[in-house]
């Protein structure tokens, strides 16, 4: 399976509640450039699967959109802030039918992910910034079981 990792884009730096803060301006604009991208190369995830926090599903709300619905989108509690590796690996076996899906999460959570997926031991050397954009070619949903096929930032995206 293609594994492609989506953080949320630039959302209001405050608000009364972390899980209610949207996105911004630009954070809108940096979900559609990665929309964008993804149409201009054909790169369509069979599932887009999304955090349920407010500027998570934003962003993927906006990819959904600019993929033209020929993906399916859906949200996910285990995706939510402080998601374990372990945990994402284990519902992640629940997909393993799927040829590729988009998951639309959090920092520092993806760092640990990627970080696990690649052997890594430690996510001291990954750091994902909003809207960046990576692919990991899944063998084993396990520690080790991943090939990183690109790690994009959302500035590279045109």
């Amino acid at each position: 399976m293609l594994l492609y990792l989506l953080r949320h884009a630039e959302a209001e730096p405050c608000s009364t509640a972390d899980f209610s803060r949207r996105l911004t301006e630009k954070g809108i604009g940096q979900a559609e450039r990665v929309g964008e991208f993804l149409l201009a190369r054909n790169l369509k995830p069979d599932l887009i699967l999304t955090s349920r926090v407010t500027r998570a599903k934003e962003t993927a709300r906006i990819i959904f959109e600019k993929l033209r619905g020929q993906s399916d989108l859906s949200e996910v509690s285990w995706l939510a802030c402080g998601m374990d590796p372990g945990t994402a690996m284990e519902e992640l076996t629940a997909y393993a039918k799927f040829d590729s899906i988009m998951i639309v999460g959090h920092e520092p959570d993806f760092s640990g992910l990627i970080a696990t997926f690649l052997g890594m031991g430690s996510s001291g050397s990954v750091n994902v910034g909003k809207a960046s954009l990576i692919a990991i070619d899944l063998t084993r949903f396990t520690s080790g079981g991943g090939v990183l096929r690109f790690f994009l930032p959302v500035k590279f995206l045109r």
